[in-house]
C-alpha cells in the first residue's frame, strides 16, 4: 500500500500506531449509528481492529489512515478497499471518519484516489459499497466517487443498499474525463 496526499489529505497505510485513534472515534454512538457489530461489543471490537491492522492485503487493497495535511497528526478517520468475498472478485470499499470531520468533503477525497488505486493495482472486477439506507452521507460520497445504485442486499443480516462500479465502466468515465485508464 502506498501513501496518497490529494489537496487538503494525507491518505497512509493504517497501522498499529493509530489503534487508539480508531478506538476513541468508533466510541462515538453516532459515527457507529450504521455499522453492526462487533462495534458494540469492547473486547471483539479490540480484537477484530487488532486483526484488520495485522492482516496483510493483496496489493492496492487495505486501509489508509486519513489525515489532514495542515495538521498531520490529526486523525479524521479511515478508507478502505478489502476483499469482499473469498469466491468472487469484487472488492468492498468504505470510509469512516471522526464526527467532527464530517460535512467537510474528506470522506470523498479520499475515496477517489483510494478507488482508482485498487483498479490500478487490484485484480478486481467490481468495487462495492453495501450502505444503510438512512445513512445519507455515506450514499452521498458513494454516488460522488462514481457508484451507481444497484439493487437492496442482505448485508451481515441488515437491508443495505448495494453501490458498484465495475472496471470497464470506471476506465470509460476516466477516459471520457481525460484521465489515462487505471492511474492513480
Amino acid at each position: 500500500m502506498e501513501t496518497c496526499r490529494t489537496e487538503r489529505l494525507i491518505l497512509r497505510p493504517r497501522g498499529p500506531a493509530d489503534f487508539e485513534a480508531c478506538l476513541e472515534m468508533d466510541s462515538d454512538p453516532e459515527v457507529i449509528r450504521y455499522v453492526g457489530p462487533p462495534w458494540s461489543n469492547e473486547e471483539e471490537h479490540r480484537d477484530f481492529l487488532r486483526r484488520r491492522i495485522e492482516a496483510r492485503y493483496p496489493p492496492g487493497l487495505g486501509y489508509w489512515s486519513i489525515f489532514a495535511k495542515d495538521d498531520p497528526t490529526r486523525f479524521l478517520g479511515w478508507v478502505m478497499l478489502h476483499p469482499y468475498s473469498v469466491a468472487g472478485a469484487e472488492v468492498e470499499i468504505g470510509w469512516r471518519l471522526r464526527r467532527d470531520a464530517w460535512g467537510r468533503g474528506y470522506a470523498t477525497e479520499a475515496a477517489a484516489p483510494v478507488l482508482a488505486q485498487g483498479f490500478a493495482k487490484a485484480d478486481m472486477t467490481g468495487i462495492v459499497a453495501d450502505i444503510h439506507p438512512d445513512n445519507h452521507g455515506s450514499i452521498r460520497v458513494a454516488e460522488k466517487i462514481g457508484l451507481s445504485f444497484t439493487g437492496m442486499v442482505d448485508h451481515d443480516g441488515e437491508a443495505a443498499r448495494r453501490y458498484g462500479i465495475d472496471r470497464a465502466t470506471f476506465a470509460a468515465r476516466r477516459a471520457a474525463a481525460g484521465a489515462q485508464p487505471n492511474s492513480k
